[in-house]
Protein backbone atom coordinates (compact mmCIF):
# COMPACT_ATOMS: atom_id res chain seq x y z
CA UNK A 1 0.00 0.00 0.00
CA UNK A 2 1.23 3.39 -1.17
CA UNK A 3 1.62 5.59 1.94
CA UNK A 4 -0.27 9.11 1.21
CA UNK A 5 -0.17 12.26 3.21
CA UNK A 6 -2.54 15.07 3.05
CA UNK A 7 -0.84 17.44 0.29
CA UNK A 8 -0.67 20.74 2.45
CA UNK A 9 1.21 18.27 4.72
CA UNK A 10 3.23 16.28 1.80
CA UNK A 11 3.90 19.81 0.84
CA UNK A 12 5.20 21.39 3.86
CA UNK A 13 7.25 18.23 4.96
CA UNK A 14 8.99 18.89 1.25
CA UNK A 15 9.49 22.68 2.04
CA UNK A 16 10.73 21.60 5.99
CA UNK A 17 13.37 18.79 5.01
CA UNK A 18 16.58 18.49 6.75
CA UNK A 19 19.21 19.89 5.88
CA UNK A 20 18.99 23.62 7.01
CA UNK A 21 20.65 24.84 10.28
CA UNK A 22 19.14 22.60 12.29
CA UNK A 23 20.88 19.73 10.64
CA UNK A 24 24.54 18.62 10.79
CA UNK A 25 26.07 16.26 8.41
CA UNK A 26 29.06 14.26 9.61
CA UNK A 27 30.85 11.44 7.86
CA UNK A 28 33.68 8.67 8.67
CA UNK A 29 36.42 8.85 10.26
CA UNK A 30 34.29 8.58 13.41
CA UNK A 31 36.51 9.14 16.52
CA UNK A 32 35.86 8.99 19.92
CA UNK A 33 35.47 12.59 21.62
CA UNK A 34 38.67 13.51 24.18
CA UNK A 35 35.68 13.95 26.64
CA UNK A 36 34.73 9.94 26.66
CA UNK A 37 38.23 9.34 28.26
CA UNK A 38 38.54 8.98 32.04
CA UNK A 39 41.36 11.02 32.87
CA UNK A 40 42.83 10.67 36.34
CA UNK A 41 42.62 14.61 37.60
CA UNK A 42 39.01 14.92 37.74
CA UNK A 43 36.14 13.54 39.59
CA UNK A 44 34.15 10.63 38.98
CA UNK A 45 31.06 9.55 39.96
CA UNK A 46 29.98 6.67 41.23
CA UNK A 47 27.34 3.76 39.43
CA UNK A 48 25.34 1.43 41.59
CA UNK A 49 22.74 -0.55 40.29
CA UNK A 50 19.57 -2.83 42.10
CA UNK A 51 17.22 -5.25 40.35
CA UNK A 52 13.48 -4.95 39.92
CA UNK A 53 11.13 -7.40 39.77
CA UNK A 54 7.98 -7.60 37.12
CA UNK A 55 6.06 -8.75 40.56
CA UNK A 56 6.77 -5.39 42.39
CA UNK A 57 5.24 -3.59 39.16
CA UNK A 58 1.27 -2.57 38.58
CA UNK A 59 2.22 -0.62 35.43
CA UNK A 60 4.26 -3.57 34.02
CA UNK A 61 3.30 -6.91 35.36
CA UNK A 62 4.97 -8.72 32.74
CA UNK A 63 3.44 -9.74 29.16
CA UNK A 64 0.90 -12.59 28.27
CA UNK A 65 3.60 -15.14 26.56
CA UNK A 66 1.75 -17.33 23.81
CA UNK A 67 0.92 -20.58 24.28
CA UNK A 68 0.53 -22.31 21.40
CA UNK A 69 1.16 -22.39 17.46
CA UNK A 70 0.88 -18.58 17.44
CA UNK A 71 4.46 -18.19 18.82
CA UNK A 72 5.33 -18.74 15.14
CA UNK A 73 3.41 -15.91 13.56
CA UNK A 74 5.84 -12.92 12.20
CA UNK A 75 5.29 -9.84 10.53
CA UNK A 76 6.38 -9.37 6.85
CA UNK A 77 10.26 -7.72 8.95
CA UNK A 78 10.19 -10.82 11.20
CA UNK A 79 9.14 -9.61 14.26
CA UNK A 80 6.76 -11.79 16.11
CA UNK A 81 3.21 -10.75 15.95
CA UNK A 82 1.27 -10.61 19.73
CA UNK A 83 -1.75 -13.19 19.84
CA UNK A 84 -5.55 -12.34 20.92
CA UNK A 85 -6.60 -12.39 24.13
CA UNK A 86 -7.79 -16.04 24.32
CA UNK A 87 -4.49 -17.53 23.15
CA UNK A 88 -2.38 -16.06 25.79
CA UNK A 89 -1.11 -16.84 29.22
CA UNK A 90 -0.62 -15.42 32.23
CA UNK A 91 2.04 -12.58 32.49
CA UNK A 92 5.50 -14.11 32.24
CA UNK A 93 8.29 -12.90 35.21
CA UNK A 94 10.87 -10.67 34.34
CA UNK A 95 13.72 -8.91 36.56
CA UNK A 96 15.11 -5.59 35.24
CA UNK A 97 18.29 -3.91 36.31
CA UNK A 98 18.52 -0.09 36.72
CA UNK A 99 21.79 1.84 37.14
CA UNK A 100 22.10 4.83 38.49
CA UNK A 101 25.40 7.43 38.12
CA UNK A 102 25.68 9.79 41.09
CA UNK A 103 27.28 12.66 40.00
CA UNK A 104 30.93 13.33 42.77
CA UNK A 105 29.77 15.94 45.26
CA UNK A 106 26.17 15.43 45.47
CA UNK A 107 25.11 16.17 48.45
CA UNK A 108 21.95 13.42 49.79
CA UNK A 109 18.80 15.10 49.44
CA UNK A 110 19.55 17.84 47.18
CA UNK A 111 16.92 17.64 44.00
CA UNK A 112 19.12 16.81 41.17
CA UNK A 113 18.82 17.37 37.16
CA UNK A 114 17.92 13.92 35.37
CA UNK A 115 18.97 12.30 33.31
CA UNK A 116 16.64 9.01 31.94
CA UNK A 117 18.45 6.31 29.73
CA UNK A 118 16.75 3.63 28.39
CA UNK A 119 18.41 0.08 27.33
CA UNK A 120 20.53 1.24 30.85
CA UNK A 121 23.26 -1.80 30.57
CA UNK A 122 24.61 -0.79 27.02
CA UNK A 123 24.97 3.22 27.86
CA UNK A 124 26.10 3.19 32.01
CA UNK A 125 29.68 3.37 30.91
CA UNK A 126 29.14 5.67 28.13
CA UNK A 127 27.11 7.87 29.93
CA UNK A 128 29.19 8.23 33.19
CA UNK A 129 32.75 8.84 31.15
CA UNK A 130 30.61 11.74 29.32
CA UNK A 131 29.21 13.05 32.72
CA UNK A 132 32.39 12.70 34.84
CA UNK A 133 34.18 15.10 31.98
CA UNK A 134 31.14 17.74 31.38
CA UNK A 135 30.57 17.85 35.00
CA UNK A 136 33.96 18.45 35.97
CA UNK A 137 34.49 21.47 33.43
CA UNK A 138 31.06 23.10 34.24
CA UNK A 139 29.71 22.13 31.08
CA UNK A 140 26.24 20.66 32.16
CA UNK A 141 24.87 20.37 35.53
CA UNK A 142 25.74 17.70 37.80
CA UNK A 143 22.85 15.63 36.70
CA UNK A 144 22.18 11.90 37.73
CA UNK A 145 21.57 9.25 35.56
CA UNK A 146 19.29 6.87 36.39
CA UNK A 147 19.76 4.30 33.31
CA UNK A 148 17.02 1.62 33.01
CA UNK A 149 17.18 -1.92 31.33
CA UNK A 150 13.87 -3.14 29.56
CA UNK A 151 11.90 -6.15 30.61
CA UNK A 152 13.31 -8.07 27.74
CA UNK A 153 12.49 -9.40 24.15
CA UNK A 154 12.64 -6.93 21.07
CA UNK A 155 9.61 -5.59 19.04
CA UNK A 156 6.22 -6.80 18.28
CA UNK A 157 5.19 -9.16 21.35
CA UNK A 158 7.47 -8.44 23.68
CA UNK A 159 8.09 -7.03 26.86
CA UNK A 160 10.72 -4.17 25.47
CA UNK A 161 8.45 -3.72 22.68
CA UNK A 162 5.22 -3.00 25.10
CA UNK A 163 7.35 -0.35 26.99
CA UNK A 164 9.51 1.08 24.42
CA UNK A 165 7.25 1.04 21.20
CA UNK A 166 3.50 2.38 22.50
CA UNK A 167 2.90 5.23 21.42
CA UNK A 168 1.48 6.82 24.63
CA UNK A 169 2.48 8.03 27.95
CA UNK A 170 2.20 4.58 29.95
CA UNK A 171 6.43 4.36 30.04
CA UNK A 172 6.84 7.53 31.46
CA UNK A 173 3.91 6.89 34.28
CA UNK A 174 6.14 3.54 35.03
CA UNK A 175 9.46 5.42 35.58
CA UNK A 176 7.87 8.19 37.37
CA UNK A 177 5.81 6.49 39.58
CA UNK A 178 7.52 2.99 40.13
CA UNK A 179 11.52 3.65 39.10
CA UNK A 180 12.29 6.95 40.40
CA UNK A 181 10.64 5.98 43.96
CA UNK A 182 12.89 3.45 43.99
CA UNK A 183 15.87 5.34 43.22
CA UNK A 184 15.30 7.79 45.70
CA UNK A 185 14.86 5.10 48.45
CA UNK A 186 17.99 3.06 47.50
CA UNK A 187 20.49 5.13 46.35
CA UNK A 188 19.29 8.50 48.85
CA UNK A 189 19.17 10.93 45.82
CA UNK A 190 15.99 13.42 44.54
CA UNK A 191 15.35 14.90 41.34
CA UNK A 192 14.62 18.44 40.24
CA UNK A 193 10.53 18.86 39.32
CA UNK A 194 11.48 21.29 36.70
CA UNK A 195 10.85 19.75 33.53
CA UNK A 196 14.01 22.00 32.00
CA UNK A 197 16.08 19.91 34.28
CA UNK A 198 15.15 16.59 33.37
CA UNK A 199 16.01 14.86 29.95
CA UNK A 200 15.63 11.22 28.40
CA UNK A 201 17.61 9.55 25.99
CA UNK A 202 17.55 6.31 24.27
CA UNK A 203 18.66 4.49 20.65
CA UNK A 204 16.03 2.00 18.54
CA UNK A 205 13.00 1.84 20.25
CA UNK A 206 14.44 3.13 23.16
CA UNK A 207 14.52 6.32 21.82
CA UNK A 208 11.13 6.22 20.69
CA UNK A 209 10.44 5.70 24.23
CA UNK A 210 12.26 8.77 24.98
CA UNK A 211 10.35 10.75 22.36
CA UNK A 212 7.25 9.61 24.08
CA UNK A 213 7.88 10.71 27.45
CA UNK A 214 8.58 14.01 26.81
CA UNK A 215 5.86 14.02 24.44
CA UNK A 216 3.20 13.02 26.38
CA UNK A 217 4.68 14.01 29.58
CA UNK A 218 6.08 17.93 28.91
CA UNK A 219 5.53 18.92 32.31
CA UNK A 220 7.90 15.89 33.56
CA UNK A 221 10.99 15.53 30.61
CA UNK A 222 11.71 18.77 28.58
CA UNK A 223 14.90 17.04 27.01
CA UNK A 224 15.12 14.27 24.35
CA UNK A 225 18.48 12.82 22.88
CA UNK A 226 17.73 10.13 20.43
CA UNK A 227 20.01 7.70 18.50
CA UNK A 228 18.20 6.27 15.79
CA UNK A 229 15.02 6.49 16.74
CA UNK A 230 12.63 3.62 15.89
CA UNK A 231 10.03 6.27 14.46
CA UNK A 232 8.42 3.20 12.56
CA UNK A 233 5.40 0.99 12.24
CA UNK A 234 6.69 -1.07 15.20
CA UNK A 235 4.13 -0.92 17.62
CA UNK A 236 2.29 -3.28 19.46
CA UNK A 237 -0.40 -3.94 20.29
CA UNK A 238 -1.45 -1.56 17.61
CA UNK A 239 -3.96 1.06 18.41
CA UNK A 240 -6.08 2.86 16.13
CA UNK A 241 -5.18 6.18 17.09
CA UNK A 242 -1.91 5.78 15.69
CA UNK A 243 -2.00 2.53 13.40
CA UNK A 244 1.45 2.80 11.69
CA UNK A 245 2.83 3.51 14.98
CA UNK A 246 5.40 5.76 15.56
CA UNK A 247 5.68 6.65 12.31
CA UNK A 248 2.64 8.52 12.98
CA UNK A 249 4.92 11.38 14.81
CA UNK A 250 5.50 12.90 11.74
CA UNK A 251 2.01 12.36 10.03
CA UNK A 252 -0.33 13.81 12.29
CA UNK A 253 1.06 13.94 16.06
CA UNK A 254 3.76 16.72 15.63
CA UNK A 255 1.55 18.72 12.76
CA UNK A 256 -1.40 18.75 14.67
CA UNK A 257 -0.74 19.67 18.22
CA UNK A 258 0.65 22.81 19.68
CA UNK A 259 4.14 22.85 19.76
CA UNK A 260 5.33 21.55 23.08
CA UNK A 261 8.40 22.72 25.35
CA UNK A 262 10.55 20.13 24.35
CA UNK A 263 14.18 20.14 22.69
CA UNK A 264 14.78 17.31 20.85
CA UNK A 265 18.74 16.24 19.85
CA UNK A 266 18.39 12.77 17.03
CA UNK A 267 20.75 11.26 15.08
CA UNK A 268 20.32 8.76 12.13
CA UNK A 269 22.99 6.53 10.45
CA UNK A 270 22.60 7.22 6.34
CA UNK A 271 22.75 2.89 6.20
CA UNK A 272 20.39 2.38 9.68
CA UNK A 273 17.73 -0.18 9.32
CA UNK A 274 16.20 -1.10 6.18
CA UNK A 275 17.57 2.49 4.44
CA UNK A 276 16.56 1.09 1.12
CA UNK A 277 13.08 0.23 1.97
CA UNK A 278 10.31 2.32 0.22
CA UNK A 279 8.35 4.76 2.47
CA UNK A 280 5.47 2.78 2.31
CA UNK A 281 6.50 0.42 4.09
CA UNK A 282 6.25 2.78 7.21
CA UNK A 283 9.40 1.23 8.31
CA UNK A 284 12.67 2.83 6.37
CA UNK A 285 14.93 4.17 9.78
CA UNK A 286 16.18 6.99 7.61
CA UNK A 287 13.30 8.37 6.32
CA UNK A 288 11.23 8.00 9.65
CA UNK A 289 13.63 10.51 10.95
CA UNK A 290 13.83 12.54 8.46
CA UNK A 291 10.19 13.23 8.75
CA UNK A 292 10.40 13.88 12.77
CA UNK A 293 13.10 16.00 12.12
CA UNK A 294 11.17 18.21 9.23
CA UNK A 295 7.89 18.21 11.07
CA UNK A 296 9.78 19.57 14.09
CA UNK A 297 11.32 22.20 12.01
CA UNK A 298 7.46 23.21 10.75
CA UNK A 299 6.37 23.82 14.25
CA UNK A 300 9.54 25.68 14.91
CA UNK A 301 11.42 23.17 17.49
CA UNK A 302 14.36 23.91 19.33
CA UNK A 303 15.94 20.68 17.51
CA UNK A 304 19.59 19.27 16.52
CA UNK A 305 19.29 17.15 13.68
CA UNK A 306 22.43 14.74 13.31
CA UNK A 307 22.78 12.45 9.88
CA UNK A 308 26.40 10.24 10.45
CA UNK A 309 26.95 9.01 6.47
CA UNK A 310 28.14 5.29 6.32
CA UNK A 311 26.81 4.33 9.63
CA UNK A 312 24.59 1.88 11.22
CA UNK A 313 21.70 1.32 13.75
CA UNK A 314 23.40 2.99 16.98
CA UNK A 315 26.44 2.93 15.64
CA UNK A 316 28.80 2.72 18.41
CA UNK A 317 30.89 5.31 16.79
CA UNK A 318 29.09 8.03 16.04
CA UNK A 319 27.60 7.82 19.90
CA UNK A 320 31.27 7.92 21.19
CA UNK A 321 32.00 10.96 18.93
CA UNK A 322 28.52 12.68 19.62
CA UNK A 323 27.36 12.05 23.14
CA UNK A 324 29.43 14.49 25.17
CA UNK A 325 28.26 17.32 22.16
CA UNK A 326 24.68 16.23 21.83
CA UNK A 327 24.47 16.59 25.99
CA UNK A 328 26.41 19.79 26.37
CA UNK A 329 23.48 21.07 23.09
CA UNK A 330 20.69 19.80 25.19
CA UNK A 331 21.85 21.34 28.51
CA UNK A 332 22.69 24.49 27.23
CA UNK A 333 21.03 27.60 28.97
CA UNK A 334 20.53 25.61 32.29
CA UNK A 335 22.58 26.25 35.33
CA UNK A 336 25.63 24.78 35.20
CA UNK A 337 27.80 22.31 38.03
CA UNK A 338 30.21 24.74 39.96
Amino acid sequence: MRLRLPITLTLALAAASPGGADTLHIAPPYRDAPEMASRADMPHGTLKSFIMNSAESRIYPGIRQLNNETTRRRDAYGNRLAAPADQQSEPAPYRREVFVYVPAGYHRGTAAPLLVVQDGRDYAARVAAALDSLIAAHRVPAIVAVMIQSGGGDAQGSERGLEYDTVSGRYAEFVEKEVLPQVTRLCGVRFTTDPEGRATMGGSSGAAAAFSMAWFHPEWYGKVLSYSGTFVNQASPAVSRTPHGAWDYATQLVPNAARKPIRVWMEVGGHDLHWQDPESTYHNWPLANDRIAAALALKHYDYRYVVAADAGHVDADVTMQTLPEALEWLWHGYPASN
